[in-house]
């Protein structure tokens, strides 16, 4: 799309009958819409264009963790490892702070 110039026809304009003026004053509205409409199309189409790079760079992900996921398993259960998950952590808080038989008799 070639560039246009932006500065208005002085000239003309200060020399324009009222007729003139409106009419180009509408005519500067009209392409201020057709710009607008080109703008939000290729809003659009940009979208687009990114919601489908971010749904492949998705898909990638999912297959390398796919890829990675028989050997987490072939490694053996975590818990073999010395790893553990947040729940482990929150089951022992909470059975570290119940009393182990069951109070005072």
């Amino acid at each position: 799309m070639p560039a246009r110039s932006t500065q208005p026809p002085w000239e003309f304009l200060l020399s324009a009958s009222r007729n003139s003026l409106q009419s180009f004053e509408l005519s500067r509205l009209a392409h201020a819409a057709n710009l607008r409409k080109e703008i939000s199309a290729l809003i659009d189409q940009w979208m687009e264009e990114n919601a489908a790079a971010m749904l492949a760079r998705w898909l990638l992900e999912q297959r390398e963790r796919s890829a990675r996921a028989p050997d987490v398993l072939s490694a053996g259960d975590s818990r073999e490892n010395g790893a553990h998950s947040v729940s482990d952590n929150f089951l022992a808080d909470r059975a570290a702070s119940q009393p182990v038989n069951g109070g005072p008799s």
